[in-house]
């Protein structure tokens, strides 16, 4: 697998055990794991928070994520930090961007929030947002890339509980489109090579980096090698 395999962590606190305290320590020293291992993007994807919850802990993140940005082998890290969903705290908070859901706004229209929200702000002008959408079909990503998302995942490939599987046969369709498309549904190190020999441009998961060291995962799928 090639380095430049894009890998893209999907926060999910309610799987650590313990008390809301306790969750949101775990999911705190796990970015900061990420972070300190390359991961390219975190999706903070914490649903059940309401917006004030959510805008809180987003505030944490991008505090762990900039106090564990560092450079290795000369090359500055640089994970970034998108919100699902919500456009109005990425904002708030400094966050690199949103993913939308497969039924949100389009692209253009988040784009256009963007724009409008930095406009009205005595901020000077920020870059661009990263938009990342979900997607279910190769029709889902040809419209996201016609609508002006810079990456596009494509899930579930292998499995999702109470759904069936796209497939890799749907992934290859998926990844004909000119923007990165990363894989997301069941997918391991053993399994990922074969959707990158597909045409995906990355992985995207929840549980392979919640429930592995994120450093052996990094390295695994960068290098093609199992997990030790």
């Amino acid at each position: 697998m090639a380095d430049g395999c894009l890998l893209y962590y999907i926060t999910d606190r309610t799987q650590f055990p313990g008390d809301e305290s306790a969750r949101h320590s775990a999911l705190l020293a796990k970015i900061a794991e990420a972070v300190r291992a390359g991961v390219d993007y975190i999706q903070l994807r914490e649903k059940d928070l309401t917006a004030r919850e959510l805008e809180a802990l987003a505030l944490s993140v991008v505090a762990t994520i900039g106090e564990n940005l560092r450079t290795t082998n000369n090359q500055p890290l640089t994970t970034r930090l998108l919100i699902n969903s919500r456009s109005d705290v990425a904002l708030a908070v400094g966050a690199d961007g949103v993913h939308l859901r497969a039924d949100d706004i389009s692209a253009s229209d988040a784009r256009s929030v963007w724009a409008q929200a930095i406009a009205r702000s005595s901020q000077p002008a920020a870059r661009s947002p990263v938009i990342a959408v979900s997607c279910h079909t190769p029709v889902d990503v040809i419209r996201s890339e016609s609508e002006g998302a810079d990456f596009a995942v494509f899930a579930p490939v292998f499995e999702k509980k109470g759904a069936s599987h796209a497939g890799l046969a749907m992934l290859r369709e998926a990844c004909k489109a000119k923007i990165p498309v990363c894989a997301l549904g069941g997918v391991t190190v053993e399994n990922a090579k074969a959707c990158l020999e597909v045409g995906a441009a990355g992985i995207a998961a929840i549980r392979l980096f919640q429930e592995n060291k994120i450093e052996e995962v990094v390295r695994a799928l960068r290098s093609g090698n199992d997990i030790e």
